[in-house]
């Protein structure tokens, strides 16, 4: 079948290292959301940091993100519904918006590996290393690198990146990914003392 005129076919990047932006464009909307948005605020500025510094290394980005059970929508109206939202939530969408150069890709699950075309996007980008931020660490974040791991990628959950309800439920997840799954999980930003 011919392709329509208006899609036009893209190669995908070659990336050893690929950034994993997992569900930061969010709507935060659930009953424990106002634990969460502290951290995923902070955890926002430190992505949008990074980010710019992967990209100018020439790193590639994916976004994996949840559908909120809107089966019917896309990513862009995931992405419009999340920027127009008032205060800190539309904040976090509109300085993680992706760029027309990001891949994207919606997951029906914890996991950005379950039921999503990840795995075969960073096999034909010839990746070898992840760079996993996002929220909820304890979680969506946990689950992927978990995931990352058994699929013999090397992987980076930098702490400063990721936000979840509390401080203790973020550190538990870490020390579980560093101490059992050998993930690196040192910040992205080293502070001076």
């Amino acid at each position: 079948m011919p392709r329509p005129a208006s899609l036009k076919r893209t190669s995908l990047p070659r990336s050893k290292e690929v950034l994993l932006l997992v569900d930061v464009i969010n709507p935060l909307n659930f009953p424990t959301a106002r634990d969460l948005l502290p951290g995923a605020v902070a955890a926002s500025h430190a992505i949008a940091r990074l980010k710019a510094r992967l990209a100018r290394r020439g790193v590639a980005a994916i976004y994996a993100n949840d559908n909120y059970g809107t089966w019917h929508s896309e990513f862009r109206d995931i992405l419009a519904a999340c920027s127009s939202l008032p205060g800190e939530r539309g904040e976090i969408a509109r300085l993680l918006a992706p760029t027309g150069q990001d891949l994207v890709i919606l997951k029906p699950q914890h996991s950005a590996f379950h039921s999503t075309p990840l795995q075969h996007l960073l096999d034909r980008m010839g990746a070898e290393k992840l760079v996993i931020v996002g929220v909820a660490a304890d979680m969506c974040v946990m689950l992927t690198a978990t995931d990352a791991r058994m699929l013999g990628y090397k992987v980076w959950v930098p702490q400063d990146c990721t936000a979840a309800e509390s401080e203790r439920r973020k550190g538990d997840a870490l020390r579980q990914l560093h101490g059992v799954f050998k993930c690196s999980v040192h910040a992205a930003v080293r502070r001076r003392a």
